[in-house]
């Protein structure tokens, strides 16, 4: 079984809903995460509600940013150099935090996303659906949970805590307009990962 996530227009931008861009929901004393490599703050990529996911809605929400201060330099796509960060947030209590200031600190588009499920692989279910609606491939935005279709190869990243391999969340293409869209290296894929058990998460992406 495949869920899509599929592209259902723009969003709030601190909406509490699964969507790419916008403003992260957070606990209070949140700090926004910056760049091992270059110390700048990290750009907010997208949130992905426990619902939607098939979690208990009280369970955590998953949030993903990456540094595109310095694209390329930082090795963003790598899920333990620094230059990306997934974090798990308990649902309750959650706010807009406070973006700090800089150009690449968020998407230049909100997109909410519906979920369409499919019995095909992921592949499969993204050209079917673009064929049957008759609309673009890349109004598909990626997949909620189910099975990673890697673009160079399994890449599924440990615990950190526990060093079992980590549960897969959630695949994000880059967008549905290259010009507010996420930098997976032009045309690449995003993996988030989680361990829920030790509430860590994980991200990385290929191209």
């Amino acid at each position: 079984m495949t869920t899509l996530m599929v592209y259902a227009g723009p969003a709030a931008a601190d909406s509490a809903i699964t969507r790419t861009g916008g403003v992260p929901l957070v606990p209070a004393g949140f700090g926004w995460p910056t760049c091992r490599a270059c110390e700048g703050p990290m750009e907010f990529i997208a949130q992905v509600m426990p619902g939607d996911l098939g979690l208990d809605e009280g369970q955590d929400v998953l949030s993903v940013f990456m540094c595109q201060n310095d694209p390329g330099l930082c090795s963003e796509w790598d899920p333990v150099a620094g230059g990306n960060k997934a974090l798990l947030f308990p649902a309750a209590g959650l706010r807009a935090a406070v973006v700090p200031d800089g150009p690449a600190v968020g998407l230049e588009e909100v997109s909410s996303i519906q979920r369409v499920t499919a019995s095909e692989d992921y592949d499969e279910a993204r050209d079917g659906w673009a064929e049957r609606e008759v609309r673009p491939a890349g109004d598909v935005l990626g997949q909620l949970g189910g099975q990673p279709s890697w673009v160079q190869g399994d890449e599924t990243p440990a615990c950190p805590e526990c060093a079992t391999p980590m549960g897969f969340a959630v695949q994000l293409e880059e967008g549905h307009d290259y010009q507010t869209a996420a930098n997976f290296g032009g045309g690449g894929c995003g993996y988030g990962f989680t361990c829920r058990p030790c509430a860590t998460a994980a991200f990385l992406w290929q191209t």
